[in-house]
């Protein structure tokens, strides 16, 4: 039998098609699309450098659009206005194993552990005096940091995943492992951050992990486990730094030269190595093929001053055939291409250690929180009063911050809100599938309940 593995890593191969289970049997043999060949080992100062850059590509290509989709489509912010059936699943909450968008973010995810896990290999080894120990230690760490953020969308998308932690050198590595649970998958993410922030630089580079990127993607690690206390903690380190701060106008966060002081970690592209996201959201009328439209009830609460304030940003309109059409606009260099994929932001810390504080009862904490995200956005402060009050308006608040960025779903899962919110009720519809192809490589891979 195949592993998983094996397959996990030449399922790119297989493109957008659906293969029967026949087919499958006769492209079980190809090598490994992220096996690392021989004569193309990390040996060297240059070849552990471009491995690392070639972990964040990696991480890039599933931010780009899977990973963002897989975000927001299932949530009440934002609709697919087309006729793709892999978008309408998704925006349906209607997903099938078969998926194309599910099978390539699955595949790009474990592509990135891959690289992480080739680059944690062999640099420990590399005795170049061309790459000094500081250097060693900060390449290290940003392979810790990527593989921990891969395996954290793993388990909030899939729950308990196979935990890879060595290279796959060949189609028989990873025979026979099996999925690990959810707790056991955070636990990992958890080691990976650890052992990152211990590694990384206390500098405020914001296109590579450092320590802060660590302790930002531990605080919300520690939100989704809900463990308030660390959330709290972890999310106190970041706001406390003076290299980030909430930036006004809101439309700064996205504006190029981007890089702002709010972002905490982002991933950059560039006009030849392009984000093509803004054309999913623009009009055809501006060379865009309107994917994704925000539906009215977004719209509305984007454009009210007490509710969006300068967020309304996230929003723009042209006119088509005489009609004003209402389009989103977070990506919006249409003709650069060089809008980034947002990771993490400070204001997330904010509402982080908001819903901490208020899970602990620390009431006036929790909503001094809140409001330094209101007022940046130049909303009036809430005032509310009791802990169920602030968390509704936390999640509310969460909700027009992140209104197109990969948030609201998986927020609406782990707070247990998604049946009462967007009608979900089938708690088995939570968690994405696992790629039908996968399950064809290996028969030992229990698929998610439901599917």
């Amino acid at each position: 039998m195949k592993s998983t593995i094996h397959h996990l890593f030449f399922a790119a191969l297989l493109g957008a098609t659906t293969l029967s289970i026949t087919a499958c049997d006769d492209l079980l043999e190809p090598t490994p699309v992220q096996q690392l060949a021989d004569d193309k080992a990390i040996t060297d100062a240059g070849s552990a450098r471009s491995a690392t850059i070639g972990v964040y590509d990696r991480v890039q290509a599933y931010y780009q659009l899977n990973w963002p989709v897989l975000g927001f489509l299932p949530g009440d912010n934002v609709r697919f206005n087309g006729t793709l059936n892999q978008f309408l699943q998704i925006d349906q909450n209607q997903l099938s194993a078969d998926n194309v968008l599910i099978t390539e973010a699955w595949t790009q995810m474990y592509q990135a552990v891959n690289g992480a896990n080739n680059v944690l290999a062999a640099l420990p080894g590399i005795n170049d005096p061309l790459l000094p120990a500081a250097e060693k230690n900060q390449l290290l760490g940003e392979a810790y940091f990527l593989r921990a953020l891969v395996y954290f969308d793993l388990g909030r998308g899939w729950g308990g995943v196979p935990l890879v932690l060595t290279p796959t050198r060949s189609k028989e590595n990873g025979a026979g492992l099996r999925r690990s649970t959810l707790a056991q998958t955070y636990d990992q993410v958890l080691a990976d951050l650890t052992q990152a922030e211990s590694l990384l630089p206390e500098t405020a580079t914001r296109n590579r992990a450092v320590k802060a990127a660590a302790r930002a993607l531990r605080a919300r690690l520690h939100l989704y486990r809900q463990q308030w206390s660390e959330a709290e903690a972890y999310a106190t380190q970041v706001i406390g730094s003076s290299n980030y701060r909430l930036v006004t106008p809101y439309r700064a966060i996205s504006t190029a030269p981007f890089l702002s002081q709010e972002s905490v970690f982002e991933l950059t592209f560039s006009n030849s190595d392009a984000n093509s996201m803004w054309n999913n959201w623009f009009p055809s009328a501006l060379g865009g093929q309107f994917n994704f439209q925000p539906v009215p009830a977004a719209i509305t609460l984007l454009n009210d001053p007490a509710t969006g304030g300068s967020r309304s940003a996230l929003l723009a309109s042209t006119t088509i055939n005489g009609s004003s059409v209402t389009y989103g606009n977070l990506y919006s260099r249409s003709a650069q291409r060089d809008d980034p994929s947002y990771v993490l932001r400070l204001a997330e810390q904010y509402l982080i250690r908001a819903e901490a504080r208020a899970k602990q009862n620390k009431l006036t904490d929790a909503l001094a929180d809140l409001n330094a995200v209101r007022n940046r956005a130049g909303v009036e402060p809430s005032k509310a009063a009791t802990a169920e009050a602030l968390l509704l308006a936390i999640e509310n608040e969460r909700r027009v911050e992140f209104a197109f960025e990969a948030d609201r779903w998986f927020d609406l899962v782990r707070t247990g809100r998604a049946g009462t919110v967007l009608g979900v009720t089938d708690q088995r519809r939570w968690l994405f599938p696992i790629p039908f192809n996968d399950l064809v490589a290996d028969r030992s891979l229990e698929q998610n309940p439901g599917y």
